[in-house]
């Protein structure tokens, strides 16, 4: 299975920022569990990008690169972004939203995902342990 996992804006900086929102754990920490977990089992592609623009691009390589799903963690783009759920929307795969925290227990904003309205999938405040289950989700379904 060929799967793109996208990240956005400040995840670069897991496990420096907000640690009592986000944990310790950095990017690459899970990238690496995974990576460890289902290297065998899947293709996955890992990106990151605090740039609206870039992830637009990469959503739109998946779809001519014939991805057969993204995982994404917008960030706060989830919020915000449009431009973004256009671009998942010319994605024929699966989607799977995840956040880290649970954005309904935090700031009001927060509870809007234009994301959602695309997504087949959302996993939400299972901390880094959402990406694990969302890969597996994808492998096994």
């Amino acid at each position: 299975m060929k799967i793109l996992l996208i990240n956005g804006p400040n995840l670069n900086l897991l496990g420096k920022r907000e640690i009592d929102i986000y944990g310790n754990k950095t990017i690459n920490d899970i990238e690496n569990l995974i990576k460890k977990k289902f290297n065998e089992k899947a293709n996955i592609t890992f990106y990151q990008s605090n740039n609206e623009g870039d992830i637009i691009n990469y959503i739109q390589k998946a779809y001519k690169d014939s991805y057969e799903a993204i995982i994404i963690n917008a960030g706060a783009y989830t919020h915000t972004s449009i431009a973004i759920l256009d671009a998942l929307n010319i994605f024929n795969g699966k989607i799977i939203e995840i956040h880290i925290s649970n954005i309904y227990r935090r700031e009001n904003f927060r509870h809007k995902s234009y994301i959602s309205k695309r997504a087949d999938a959302i996993i939400i405040g299972l901390g880094i342990y959402g990406y694990l289950l969302a890969v597996d989700y994808l492998i096994n379904n």
